[in-house]
């Protein structure tokens, strides 16, 4: 089996703003819409596990550790009132969907992604997101970020490519480089080529000897790598087959009339899913 993990959150605004791009208005619910949609031609496509991480609410406990960590301060209200309705719309089409609100969406895939490699028979674990905090998860050939964006899925070959470090490292290049997405600035003066050889020479900042960052800078960049390292513990599920999709419930059809996409429930319907197991 292949094991799809998907970034709803990214999805969300990647939608919303796409929409943005054609229509001179905001459709209440054309983002979920669209990610519905993108579900529904996963499934299509032979798609048959998989999970949707979701920001419930944008802050976590990281913005304990650093007071400039990103908020969802900025948010459109168009956006933002359209978070909660999806995850919702994904559950009542069978999609098994992660909420988070201690820790991130970012934590949820590289939780699935840690509980769905330990199991022999997936084959494959696709992670669908373009964020490169995601590229610490990568493992050689089986654990794979994919952009949809840029059409691309970065094994860790291709990590090592885009960064210049393995995969095990990205917390450590992005601690001392930087993520301005995230909200904490890195290392003032080194560039990615410089983290990059600093990191292939020593390793792990924990094992940077004495003086190789300057007086003062190796408290931040542990607080960073901190910030950027993703946590893999959470309890998300026990057995990959709780991530098969086994249809939508009966409440679907409700909610694709709400978001103004009622065809999308007799396109679910005819996907191949037991009956059986439908659930209610």
């Amino acid at each position: 089996m292949i094991v799809h993990l998907i970034d709803g959150t990214y999805e969300l605004f990647r939608h919303f703003y796409g929409i943005r791009r054609f229509k001179k208005t905001d459709p209440p619910f054309g983002a979920v819409s669209g990610v519905l949609n993108m579900m529904a031609k996963m499934i299509e496509d032979g798609a048959t596990h998989l999970g949707v991480a979701t920001d419930h609410i944008i802050e976590s406990f990281r913005n304990d550790l650093w007071p400039g960590y990103k908020t969802g301060a900025g948010i459109e209200r168009a956006l933002w009132a359209q978070f909660h309705p999806l995850e919702e719309a994904l559950t009542a089409m069978g999609v098994v969907v992660w909420p988070m609100v201690e820790l991130e969406a970012d934590d949820a895939l590289a939780s699935a992604a840690y509980l769905a490699a330990k199991d022999k028979r997936a084959e494959k674990v696709c992670i669908w997101t373009p964020d490169k905090d995601l590229a610490q998860c990568v493992v050689t050939d089986r654990v794979v970020q994919i952009d949809r964006r840029k059409n691309e899925i970065r094994d860790e070959q291709a990590i090592r490519a885009k960064f210049g470090v393995a995969p095990e490292f990205i917390a450590d290049f992005l601690a001392l480089v930087g993520d301005s997405a995230d909200g904490y600035p890195g290392i003032p003066g080194l560039g990615a080529k410089t983290a990059a050889a600093l990191i292939g020479r020593h390793g792990h900042i924990e094992d940077f000897p004495a003086g190789v960052l300057k007086d003062g800078n190796l408290a931040p960049a542990l607080l960073f790598k901190d910030l950027a390292t993703l946590r893999t513990d959470a309890p998300l599920f026990r057995k990959v087959d709780e991530l098969r999709w086994k249809g939508p419930a009966s409440s679907f059809a409700e909610w694709t009339e709400k978001i103004g996409d009622a065809r999308l429930a007799e396109r679910v319907e005819k996907l191949p899913a037991p009956r059986s197991s439908r659930p209610q």
